[in-house]
């Protein structure tokens, strides 16, 4: 029996059959995202590829490849250090002045550290709107700066060979202090000037007297020394010199919390006096309207030393005053710490007690050598 099958097409309109029109709206949609996803991982893979290709060929050419800022290095250095969020962003914006990539290696240079300080503050010189804002940028520069200084340990001496030529020293002779001068750390022997004495004579110090020394070389640190005396002569420039014995116990002062500078600036001072109660509020000072003159041998934002041939007594409060080259005044109130003799002079040792910022900002600038003048 024959059974003929016959195939008779499927009869449907196109109208009849359709999908949800959700569910094709996620799928269109679905298929977008695949397309952006995988367009997106091809361009990533291109620029990689390019930027290895860019690197192999600088590598070839002997070229590095140029380094990011590392913020959490940068981060790091600023919390060992102890800086405030406004430090902190005085330091980061000191740093990116001068296109800085590596910021522990600045920190290994203070001449590298300071070259960026450098640069910062002529920036804020030029780009501050007004002179209340410039000195409230400086002033967070200098105390940024001076943070720096103190937590810095580059600094190490071990031998008076190791102490650079004409460095300010103090040489004590029993209970009494010169300032005198290390004209020479080469050779056998230590040789520095010899003290003058209350005539302004040269100090007669028999050979093999003992004497302690303690200098600071351009820096906060502090060393002093035992020594003695080898003998006596005058150089060729005709001071009378001493030769001391090298040493290698070196002793490590009290750190000053300031960069002090050395230098010689004609200064002015007057006495002040307290009158009043126990409280602060109730002492009243009075600036003595006699005027004296000296000249300032080193400087610090926390002090200075100045030499004049007015005699002077330790804890005599002064009011400080000076000129710089571009006719600015610096003034400060200062309170005497000490005072040694040289010659018929007097040395004092001066703590600021009072300095206005701007004042500040200035005798910070001259320490670091930041400005010209």
């Amino acid at each position: 029996m024959n059974i003929a099958l016959n195939m008779f097409p499927l009869q449907f309109k196109v109208g009849d059959f359709r999908l949800p029109q959700k569910g094709t709206d996620y799928a269109i949609f679905f298929l977008l995202g695949v397309g952006v996803v995988v367009l997106l991982l091809l361009v990533i893979n291109y620029l990689k590829n390019s930027n290895k290709v860019e690197v192999l060929n600088k590598t070839a050419a002997g070229e590095h490849d140029e380094r990011k800022f590392s913020v959490f290095t940068f981060h790091r250095i600023a919390s060992n250090l102890g800086l405030d969020k406004e430090q902190t962003n005085m330091l980061e914006f000191v740093l990116k002045c001068d296109d800085v990539k590596d910021p522990a290696k600045s920190f290994e240079s203070p001449a590298l550290l300071d070259k960026h300080f450098k640069k910062a503050y002529k920036i804020i010189e030029q780009t501050s709107i007004s002179q209340d804002e410039m000195t409230q940028r400086l002033s967070v520069l200098f105390a940024t700066r001076n943070i720096i200084e103190n937590k810095s340990d580059s600094l190490s001496t071990t031998s008076t060979r190791e102490i650079p030529e004409n460095t300010a020293a103090v040489m004590a002779v029993g209970e009494t202090s010169y300032p005198i001068l290390v004209i020479s750390s080469r050779g056998d022997s230590l040789v520095v000037e010899t003290p003058l004495d209350n005539t302004g004579e040269p100090l007669y110090l028999p050979n093999g007297s003992m004497v302690r020394l303690s200098f600071f070389p351009g820096s906060g640190k502090g060393f002093s020394v035992d020594s003695r005396v080898l003998g006596s002569t005058e150089s060729f420039d005709g001071r009378h010199v001493l030769q001391l014995v090298h040493s290698g116990q070196i002793k490590k002062l009290s750190q000053r919390h300031f960069r002090r500078r050395q230098t010689v600036i004609t200064t002015a001072f007057y006495f002040v006096s307290e009158e009043g109660g126990k409280g602060k509020k109730d002492v009243k000072m009075t600036v003595d309207k006699r005027r004296f003159t000296g000249n300032i041998m080193d400087i610090s934002s926390g002090g200075c030393s100045i030499k004049t041939d007015v005699p002077v007594n330790s804890k005599q409060k002064l009011k400080i005053e000076f000129t710089r080259e571009d006719d600015s005044i610096i003034m400060a109130l200062g309170e005497v710490l000490r005072t040694s003799q040289s010659g018929t002079d007097t040395i004092m040792n001066i703590k600021f007690l009072k300095v206005p910022r701007k004042s500040l900002n200035t005798i910070n600038a001259m320490v670091y050598e930041y400005t010209d003048n």
